[in-house]
């Protein structure tokens, strides 16, 4: 199979004196998005020679602490989601949500 197209997701991030995150902005132009801002990311890669995830967790200054709640908790179901579409495991994506129900309900999210 030969590559028909490439792509490319950037993130430019505007750190302070100290290198604190103050502006996060991401472009993925076949998502149709460009320089968009964003208060938080985390990106997730997978090293398949060391058999090991890859992580970089980044917010501003600004982010505000229920929305950081919010995020993390958007994040996992969609986690969950991508878990079922990857493997079928039904089972686990559902173990998975009811955890997401339950983080969603101790932070008082729902």
């Amino acid at each position: 199979m030969s590559i028909k197209h490439n792509s490319q997701i950037n993130f430019e991030i505007g750190l302070d004196e100290n290198k604190v995150p103050e502006e996060i902005y991401w472009t993925a132009k076949d998502g149709g998005i460009d320089n968009e801002e964003s208060k938080a990311i985390m990106i997730s890669v997978w090293d398949h020679k060391k058999k090991d995830t890859l992580r970089m967790d980044l917010w501003t200054k600004e982010m505000p602490v229920d929305e950081m709640k919010q995020f993390y908790h958007q994040t996992l179901v969609s986690m969950a989601d991508s878990f079922e579409r990857a493997t079928d495991d039904q089972k686990m994506s559902a173990t998975m949500r009811d955890f997401c129900d339950y983080f969603a309900e101790k932070l008082e999210l729902k």
